[in-house]
Protein backbone atom coordinates (compact mmCIF):
# COMPACT_ATOMS: atom_id res chain seq x y z
CA UNK A 1 0.00 0.00 0.00
CA UNK A 2 1.12 3.55 -0.71
CA UNK A 3 1.34 6.85 1.13
CA UNK A 4 -0.82 9.15 -1.01
CA UNK A 5 -1.35 12.89 -0.96
CA UNK A 6 -4.73 13.76 -2.47
CA UNK A 7 -5.53 17.38 -3.29
CA UNK A 8 -9.00 18.40 -4.49
CA UNK A 9 -11.99 16.83 -2.73
CA UNK A 10 -14.91 17.97 -4.87
CA UNK A 11 -17.75 15.88 -6.26
CA UNK A 12 -15.26 13.62 -8.04
CA UNK A 13 -12.19 13.86 -5.84
CA UNK A 14 -13.87 13.01 -2.54
CA UNK A 15 -15.27 9.60 -3.57
CA UNK A 16 -12.02 8.79 -5.39
CA UNK A 17 -10.12 9.46 -2.18
CA UNK A 18 -12.64 7.38 -0.22
CA UNK A 19 -12.00 4.41 -2.50
CA UNK A 20 -8.25 4.71 -2.00
CA UNK A 21 -8.78 4.54 1.76
CA UNK A 22 -11.04 1.51 1.35
CA UNK A 23 -8.27 -0.15 -0.67
CA UNK A 24 -5.89 0.24 2.28
CA UNK A 25 -3.80 3.22 1.16
CA UNK A 26 -2.70 5.87 3.66
CA UNK A 27 -4.04 9.27 2.65
CA UNK A 28 -3.11 12.82 3.53
CA UNK A 29 -5.62 15.23 2.02
CA UNK A 30 -6.10 18.91 1.36
CA UNK A 31 -8.95 21.01 0.00
CA UNK A 32 -10.18 24.57 0.45
CA UNK A 33 -13.46 23.19 1.84
CA UNK A 34 -13.37 22.48 5.57
CA UNK A 35 -16.49 20.30 5.23
CA UNK A 36 -14.82 18.13 2.59
CA UNK A 37 -11.74 17.72 4.77
CA UNK A 38 -13.85 16.80 7.80
CA UNK A 39 -15.65 14.09 5.84
CA UNK A 40 -12.39 12.50 4.70
CA UNK A 41 -10.98 12.74 8.21
CA UNK A 42 -13.95 10.70 9.44
CA UNK A 43 -12.95 8.02 6.94
CA UNK A 44 -9.41 7.86 8.26
CA UNK A 45 -7.50 10.40 6.18
CA UNK A 46 -4.98 12.81 7.70
CA UNK A 47 -5.81 16.46 7.02
CA UNK A 48 -2.91 18.69 5.97
CA UNK A 49 -2.71 22.41 6.69
CA UNK A 50 -1.85 23.22 3.08
CA UNK A 51 -1.33 21.61 -0.30
CA UNK A 52 2.43 21.86 0.06
CA UNK A 53 2.32 20.27 3.50
CA UNK A 54 0.21 17.37 2.22
CA UNK A 55 2.94 16.00 -0.06
CA UNK A 56 5.61 15.58 2.59
CA UNK A 57 6.77 11.92 2.53
CA UNK A 58 4.19 11.07 -0.17
CA UNK A 59 4.90 8.21 -2.55
CA UNK A 60 2.00 9.18 -4.81
CA UNK A 61 0.52 12.66 -5.34
CA UNK A 62 -2.96 12.91 -6.90
CA UNK A 63 -4.72 16.14 -7.82
CA UNK A 64 -8.31 16.63 -8.96
CA UNK A 65 -8.90 20.31 -9.72
CA UNK A 66 -11.47 22.33 -11.72
CA UNK A 67 -9.46 23.82 -14.59
CA UNK A 68 -6.09 24.49 -16.23
CA UNK A 69 -5.50 27.71 -14.31
CA UNK A 70 -5.91 25.89 -10.98
CA UNK A 71 -3.50 23.13 -11.96
CA UNK A 72 -0.84 25.54 -13.20
CA UNK A 73 -1.26 27.79 -10.16
CA UNK A 74 -0.88 24.83 -7.79
CA UNK A 75 2.12 23.13 -9.36
CA UNK A 76 4.20 25.92 -10.87
CA UNK A 77 6.21 28.79 -9.41
CA UNK A 78 9.09 29.01 -6.94
CA UNK A 79 6.88 27.83 -4.09
CA UNK A 80 4.58 25.63 -6.19
CA UNK A 81 3.78 22.05 -5.36
CA UNK A 82 6.56 20.71 -7.59
CA UNK A 83 9.11 22.31 -5.27
CA UNK A 84 7.82 20.29 -2.31
CA UNK A 85 7.16 16.82 -3.77
CA UNK A 86 9.72 14.13 -2.85
CA UNK A 87 11.94 13.19 -5.79
CA UNK A 88 10.86 9.54 -5.70
CA UNK A 89 7.11 10.29 -5.82
CA UNK A 90 4.82 9.73 -8.80
CA UNK A 91 2.53 12.66 -9.62
CA UNK A 92 -0.92 11.98 -11.09
CA UNK A 93 -3.15 14.84 -12.21
CA UNK A 94 -6.71 13.65 -12.83
CA UNK A 95 -8.12 17.09 -13.58
CA UNK A 96 -9.63 17.67 -17.02
CA UNK A 97 -7.54 20.49 -18.48
CA UNK A 98 -6.08 21.68 -21.76
CA UNK A 99 -3.51 19.29 -23.20
CA UNK A 100 -1.02 22.14 -23.51
CA UNK A 101 -1.34 22.88 -19.79
CA UNK A 102 -0.78 19.22 -18.98
CA UNK A 103 2.35 19.20 -21.13
CA UNK A 104 3.59 22.43 -19.55
CA UNK A 105 3.27 21.08 -16.01
CA UNK A 106 4.70 17.67 -16.96
CA UNK A 107 7.76 19.34 -18.49
CA UNK A 108 8.23 21.43 -15.35
CA UNK A 109 8.00 18.26 -13.27
CA UNK A 110 10.52 16.51 -15.48
CA UNK A 111 12.92 19.45 -15.11
CA UNK A 112 12.83 18.84 -11.36
CA UNK A 113 13.43 15.11 -11.80
CA UNK A 114 9.82 14.16 -10.98
CA UNK A 115 7.64 11.57 -12.71
CA UNK A 116 4.20 12.87 -13.74
CA UNK A 117 1.24 11.62 -15.76
CA UNK A 118 -2.05 13.21 -16.77
CA UNK A 119 -4.93 10.87 -15.99
CA UNK A 120 -8.33 12.50 -16.58
CA UNK A 121 -11.37 10.37 -15.90
CA UNK A 122 -14.67 9.45 -17.49
CA UNK A 123 -17.64 7.99 -15.66
CA UNK A 124 -19.08 10.88 -13.65
CA UNK A 125 -19.84 11.02 -9.96
CA UNK A 126 -21.56 7.63 -10.10
CA UNK A 127 -18.41 6.02 -11.42
CA UNK A 128 -16.30 7.85 -8.84
CA UNK A 129 -18.46 6.52 -6.01
CA UNK A 130 -18.60 2.98 -7.39
CA UNK A 131 -14.89 2.89 -8.21
CA UNK A 132 -15.60 2.14 -11.88
CA UNK A 133 -14.07 5.22 -13.50
CA UNK A 134 -12.22 5.10 -16.80
CA UNK A 135 -8.73 6.60 -16.59
CA UNK A 136 -7.17 7.96 -19.79
CA UNK A 137 -3.47 8.36 -19.18
CA UNK A 138 -0.77 10.40 -20.88
CA UNK A 139 2.89 10.04 -19.94
CA UNK A 140 5.81 7.59 -20.04
CA UNK A 141 4.85 3.90 -20.15
CA UNK A 142 6.94 3.15 -17.05
CA UNK A 143 5.01 5.76 -15.05
CA UNK A 144 1.72 4.42 -16.42
CA UNK A 145 2.67 0.93 -15.23
CA UNK A 146 3.63 2.27 -11.81
CA UNK A 147 0.30 4.07 -11.47
CA UNK A 148 -1.82 1.05 -12.39
CA UNK A 149 -2.37 -0.39 -8.87
CA UNK A 150 -3.43 2.99 -7.49
CA UNK A 151 -5.71 3.82 -10.43
CA UNK A 152 -7.26 0.34 -10.19
CA UNK A 153 -8.55 1.22 -6.71
CA UNK A 154 -10.62 4.01 -8.26
CA UNK A 155 -11.40 2.76 -11.74
CA UNK A 156 -12.31 -0.19 -13.89
CA UNK A 157 -10.82 0.72 -17.28
CA UNK A 158 -7.33 2.18 -17.53
CA UNK A 159 -5.93 3.26 -20.90
CA UNK A 160 -2.50 4.51 -21.90
CA UNK A 161 -3.17 7.09 -24.63
CA UNK A 162 0.42 8.16 -25.27
CA UNK A 163 2.89 10.79 -24.09
CA UNK A 164 2.22 13.73 -21.75
CA UNK A 165 -1.02 15.50 -22.68
CA UNK A 166 -2.38 12.54 -24.64
CA UNK A 167 -4.73 11.61 -21.82
CA UNK A 168 -6.28 15.06 -21.90
CA UNK A 169 -6.58 15.03 -25.69
CA UNK A 170 -8.33 11.65 -25.74
CA UNK A 171 -10.66 12.72 -22.92
CA UNK A 172 -11.67 15.90 -24.76
CA UNK A 173 -12.27 13.99 -28.01
CA UNK A 174 -14.58 11.64 -26.11
CA UNK A 175 -16.46 14.42 -24.32
CA UNK A 176 -16.89 16.47 -27.48
CA UNK A 177 -18.59 13.46 -29.08
CA UNK A 178 -20.65 12.97 -25.92
CA UNK A 179 -21.94 16.53 -26.08
CA UNK A 180 -22.80 16.15 -29.75
CA UNK A 181 -24.61 12.83 -29.36
CA UNK A 182 -26.59 14.04 -26.34
CA UNK A 183 -27.76 17.13 -28.22
CA UNK A 184 -28.74 15.00 -31.21
CA UNK A 185 -30.54 12.44 -29.06
CA UNK A 186 -32.44 15.24 -27.32
CA UNK A 187 -33.52 16.67 -30.67
CA UNK A 188 -34.77 13.32 -31.93
CA UNK A 189 -36.72 12.48 -28.77
CA UNK A 190 -38.20 15.98 -28.49
CA UNK A 191 -39.38 15.87 -32.10
CA UNK A 192 -40.91 12.43 -31.54
CA UNK A 193 -42.74 13.54 -28.40
CA UNK A 194 -44.09 16.64 -30.14
CA UNK A 195 -45.33 14.33 -32.89
CA UNK A 196 -47.27 12.28 -30.36
CA UNK A 197 -44.85 9.39 -29.73
CA UNK A 198 -44.29 7.86 -26.31
CA UNK A 199 -40.71 8.83 -25.29
CA UNK A 200 -40.03 5.41 -23.75
CA UNK A 201 -41.22 3.57 -26.84
CA UNK A 202 -39.27 5.85 -29.16
CA UNK A 203 -36.14 5.49 -27.04
CA UNK A 204 -36.48 1.71 -27.12
CA UNK A 205 -36.86 1.77 -30.89
CA UNK A 206 -33.77 3.98 -31.29
CA UNK A 207 -31.70 1.88 -28.87
CA UNK A 208 -32.35 -1.19 -31.02
CA UNK A 209 -31.87 0.60 -34.34
CA UNK A 210 -29.10 2.41 -36.19
CA UNK A 211 -29.47 5.55 -34.06
CA UNK A 212 -28.59 3.77 -30.82
CA UNK A 213 -25.99 5.42 -28.60
CA UNK A 214 -24.86 5.77 -24.99
CA UNK A 215 -27.62 8.26 -24.18
CA UNK A 216 -30.48 6.06 -25.41
CA UNK A 217 -29.01 2.98 -23.74
CA UNK A 218 -27.83 4.35 -20.38
CA UNK A 219 -28.54 8.06 -19.91
CA UNK A 220 -31.85 9.00 -21.51
CA UNK A 221 -32.51 12.76 -21.46
CA UNK A 222 -36.31 12.46 -21.18
CA UNK A 223 -37.74 12.37 -17.60
CA UNK A 224 -39.16 9.05 -16.46
CA UNK A 225 -37.73 6.86 -19.22
CA UNK A 226 -34.82 5.68 -17.06
CA UNK A 227 -35.49 5.93 -13.30
CA UNK A 228 -31.81 6.24 -12.36
CA UNK A 229 -30.86 8.80 -15.01
CA UNK A 230 -30.48 12.46 -13.90
CA UNK A 231 -33.42 13.35 -16.18
CA UNK A 232 -35.69 11.44 -13.80
CA UNK A 233 -34.25 13.30 -10.82
CA UNK A 234 -34.94 16.86 -12.00
CA UNK A 235 -31.56 16.76 -13.77
CA UNK A 236 -29.73 16.78 -10.45
CA UNK A 237 -26.32 15.14 -10.07
CA UNK A 238 -24.59 13.58 -13.03
CA UNK A 239 -22.44 15.76 -15.29
CA UNK A 240 -23.33 19.44 -15.17
CA UNK A 241 -24.09 21.59 -18.19
CA UNK A 242 -21.31 23.98 -17.19
CA UNK A 243 -18.84 21.08 -17.02
CA UNK A 244 -19.84 19.98 -20.51
CA UNK A 245 -19.48 23.58 -21.68
CA UNK A 246 -15.99 23.69 -20.17
CA UNK A 247 -14.96 20.49 -21.96
CA UNK A 248 -16.37 21.69 -25.28
CA UNK A 249 -14.37 24.88 -24.78
CA UNK A 250 -11.24 22.76 -24.29
CA UNK A 251 -12.10 20.94 -27.51
CA UNK A 252 -12.32 24.28 -29.30
CA UNK A 253 -8.89 25.24 -27.90
CA UNK A 254 -7.42 21.94 -29.11
CA UNK A 255 -8.98 22.44 -32.54
CA UNK A 256 -7.40 25.88 -32.85
CA UNK A 257 -4.01 24.50 -31.78
CA UNK A 258 -4.13 21.63 -34.29
CA UNK A 259 -6.04 23.49 -37.03
CA UNK A 260 -8.79 20.85 -36.84
CA UNK A 261 -12.30 21.41 -38.17
CA UNK A 262 -14.98 20.65 -35.55
CA UNK A 263 -18.21 22.13 -36.94
CA UNK A 264 -20.47 19.89 -34.84
CA UNK A 265 -18.31 20.37 -31.77
CA UNK A 266 -18.59 24.15 -32.10
CA UNK A 267 -22.34 23.90 -32.66
CA UNK A 268 -22.69 21.78 -29.53
CA UNK A 269 -20.59 24.30 -27.57
CA UNK A 270 -22.90 27.11 -28.66
CA UNK A 271 -25.99 25.10 -27.73
CA UNK A 272 -24.67 24.38 -24.23
CA UNK A 273 -23.50 27.99 -23.85
CA UNK A 274 -27.03 29.23 -24.57
CA UNK A 275 -28.48 26.60 -22.24
CA UNK A 276 -26.11 27.66 -19.47
CA UNK A 277 -26.83 31.36 -20.04
CA UNK A 278 -30.54 30.59 -19.61
CA UNK A 279 -29.82 29.44 -16.05
CA UNK A 280 -29.31 25.71 -16.57
CA UNK A 281 -25.59 25.59 -15.85
CA UNK A 282 -25.88 23.52 -12.64
CA UNK A 283 -28.28 21.01 -14.22
CA UNK A 284 -27.11 17.76 -15.77
CA UNK A 285 -26.08 18.23 -19.39
CA UNK A 286 -28.94 15.97 -20.58
CA UNK A 287 -31.23 18.88 -19.65
CA UNK A 288 -30.33 20.25 -23.09
CA UNK A 289 -33.65 18.63 -24.09
CA UNK A 290 -35.67 21.09 -21.97
CA UNK A 291 -35.74 24.06 -24.37
CA UNK A 292 -36.51 21.67 -27.23
CA UNK A 293 -39.66 20.47 -25.46
CA UNK A 294 -41.10 23.94 -24.97
CA UNK A 295 -44.16 24.78 -26.99
CA UNK A 296 -43.91 27.47 -29.64
CA UNK A 297 -44.30 30.91 -28.13
CA UNK A 298 -43.66 29.75 -24.57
Amino acid sequence: MSRIAFIGLGNMGAPMAQNLIKAGHTLTVFDLSAAALAKLAESGATVASSANASVKDAEIVITMLPASKHVESLYLGDDGLLAHIPASALVIDSSTIAAQSAIKVAQAAQAKGLSMIDAPVSGGTGGAIAGTLTFIVGGPKADFDRAQPVLAAMGKNIFHAGDAGAGQTAKICNNMLLGILMAGTAEAIAMGVKSGLDPAVLSDIISKSSGRNWATELYNPYPGVMPNAPASKDYAGGFGTDLMLKDLGLAAEAALHTRSAIPLGELARNLYAMHSAAGSGPLDFSSIIQPLLKKSGS
